[in-house]
């Protein structure tokens, strides 16, 4: 028996939007053999497994494969982490460090583009065709479809499947919103899915940070199988 975090990432304004993410502080209590099949059962966008709430050093799965790094399950563990006494300053998935710092109600990580998963932007005229879209552009398997809301302010609206992962479409996505600044070369805000709102910020080494709010939706006890 174990207990499961489940979170809400990437939260917009009045508690919208938001990414589930599940996270086991305690994942060392799993094989490496089960954390697939753990993430396949539970279907969040993301699963993360701590394996040392010390060094935060972690694994992340999609309902269908492992990344080496990926936004919002960053985020969303450095926020629990940091509520739950543990003074971090960088979290460790398999990509490399993450370095993490909270400023207010928002939860940073600075990652590298390089780390986040091959995709394609597609980008529209308006936000409402973004708004009418049913699915991805037909043969994508990571299609990020963007258009301006306001190009001067640097605010774009967002959405984003991801077929070959087993996500229809992901409703908060922060490697795609790091990989998306650095792609462009500038700080944007993102508003992506049914609200979710993510914050982005350039650095002059390529490395980009992306942040957003956090919030706890519930805890479980998990039993292991």
């Amino acid at each position: 028996m174990t207990r499961l975090h489940v979170l809400k990432v990437f939260v917009g304004a009045n508690g919208r939007g938001g990414n589930p993410l599940g996270v086991f502080l305690d994942g060392g209590a799993f094989t490496t053999e089960q954390r697939q099949p753990v993430a396949t059962s539970l279907n969040y966008s993301e699963t993360v497994f701590v394996d040392d709430t010390i060094t935060g050093r972690l694994q992340i799965f999609t309902p269908a494969a492992e990344l080496p790094f990926a936004g919002h399950p960053l985020v969303g563990t450095a926020w629990l982490l940091n509520k739950e006494g543990h003074a971090i300053d960088a979290v460790r998935p398999p990509a490399g460090v993450v370095p993490v710092s909270f400023d207010g109600d928002t939860t940073w990580i600075r990652g590298r583009p390089e780390w986040s998963p091959s995709m394609e932007f597609v980008q529209y005229d308006s936000p409402s065709e973004i708004n009418g879209l049913t699915g991805p552009p037909d043969g994508i398997g990571f299609a990020y479809c963007w258009a301006w809301e306001d190009e001067p302010g640097g605010r774009v609206r967002a959405r984003v499947f991801v077929p070959e992962h087993n996500i229809f479409e992901d409703e908060a996505t922060g490697s795609g919103a790091v990989v998306f600044a650095a792609h462009i070369g500038r700080a944007v805000t993102v508003n992506q899915g049914a609200g979710s709102l993510l914050m982005t910020r350039l650095h002059d080494d390529g490395a980009v940070s992306v942040g957003g709010a956090v919030t706890l939706t519930r805890t479980r006890s998990y039993t292991i199988g």
